[in-house]
């Protein structure tokens, strides 16, 4: 299978994974034959790329948890963020308020599990990599960008060889590390174009608003919480809400600013497109020692696939292939399966790229 911009696809191809609607309740099965219909009820449910099966790509990748695992985790920090924001609402009574702060420690609780949970079963995993980018829906970003940057920081933190104890807080604390954005203006949230230094200054204050709300309102440890306050500072002292230099910063939020700018790279925004992961990636490498701790980065290369199997790239030589295999020490040289060149559709070869020398992936393919 391979991720194709939804622009990009077309009728009768099938579809390689589920999608689900922005309650975690599924729109379309995977293995539907896609129709003009059902490509325009996807757009309408800001779906931007989606997984596909063609006569290029006929394989499948594995997420690294199950599926059903994170439409949980999904649902489950959705009912945790709308409660903060219903208690945050002046015009409920105490008692209303009693019942959702009820509510609220309940659903904290229940994430707190499902983050065990989750550590739990990846830490027994083999040779864990991150191969597969998450369907996203712009409608349900926020709730989709926590749980991929928590699941992404965990298997970064299990390659840097971080205990469980660490594992579980790094995990909670970005589920949680976007609370504060509850309590910024949605318009200002979803505002397309740049922000103005004034709305900027808003925003950057989530990081200060969600630290202060975990610590006055959940029994939360303040390892979690401080991954709320520092995961936008910067090595060298650029980022916020502090300007902390590297030794300041605590040592999970070093891990967390990495698999967060990794998810909001990779995703739509109101404010710019999605990059590819491959670009994704070179930004983050090119930014270590600078704006990310070097070895986490280190680790974080070692840990993310830029081009999965299935992907089809375009190589220096005018060709166009399928990645066919990953070579673990090289992610960037892959072998691939060579189907065009110079315009033209060929018999299939294979090109190993770490033989191959001479030859680079420039980009991603998405119509053949």
């Amino acid at each position: 299978m391979r991720m194709v911009p939804i622009n990009a696809v077309k009728e009768g191809t099938f579809l390689a994974q589920a999608l689900y609607n922005d309650q975690g309740k599924i729109l379309l099965s995977k293995g539907v034959r896609l129709t003009d219909g059902l490509l325009k009820r996807i757009k309408e449910h800001s779906f931007y790329s989606i997984y596909i099966i063609d006569e290029y790509s006929q394989g499948e990748l594995d997420d690294i948890i199950k599926p059903q695992v994170r439409q949980k985790a999904i649902a489950t920090i959705r009912a945790t963020l709308n409660t903060i924001v219903d208690l945050d609402d002046d015009n409920k009574n105490k008692f209303a308020k009693k019942v959702l702060e009820k509510q609220k420690d309940q659903q904290i609780d229940d994430m707190q599990k499902l983050a065990k949970m989750i550590v739990d079963d990846i830490f027994t995993q083999n040779d864990l990599m991150i191969n597969l980018v998450d369907i996203k829906s712009m409608d349900s970003y926020t709730f989709n960008h926590s749980v991929n940057s928590a699941i992404l920081a965990l298997v970064i933190g299990i390659g840097h060889g971080l205990n469980k104890n660490d594992l579980y807080d790094l995990t909670m604390g970005m589920l949680l590390h976007d609370v504060g954005k509850m309590f910024i203006p949605s318009d200002l949230l979803n505002k397309e174009g740049n922000l103005t230094q004034e709305e900027f200054a808003i925003m950057k204050d989530h990081t200060v608003r969600g630290y202060n709300y975990l610590k006055d309102n959940t029994d939360l440890s303040n390892k979690i919480r401080i991954i709320s306050l520092q995961h936008h500072e910067r090595v060298d002292g650029t980022g916020y809400p502090f300007g902390l230099k590297d030794p300041q910063i605590y040592s999970l939020s070093k891990i967390g600013a990495v698999a967060e700018v990794y998810d909001a790279m990779t995703s739509d925004r109101p404010q710019r497109k999605a990059l590819p992961p491959n670009d994704a990636v070179e930004l983050i490498m090119g930014a270590g020692g600078r704006y990310f701790n070097i070895d986490i980065v280190k680790t974080f290369v070692k840990k993310v696939n830029p081009f999965p199997v299935g992907t089809a790239v375009y190589l220096s030589n005018d060709s166009i292939g399928i990645v066919e295999a990953i070579n673990n020490l090289y992610m960037l040289r892959p072998l691939v399966r060579i189907v065009k060149q110079e315009g033209k559709i060929v018999e299939p070869f294979l090109c190993d790229l770490i033989r191959e020398k001479n030859i680079v992936i420039t980009g991603i393919c998405h119509e053949i």
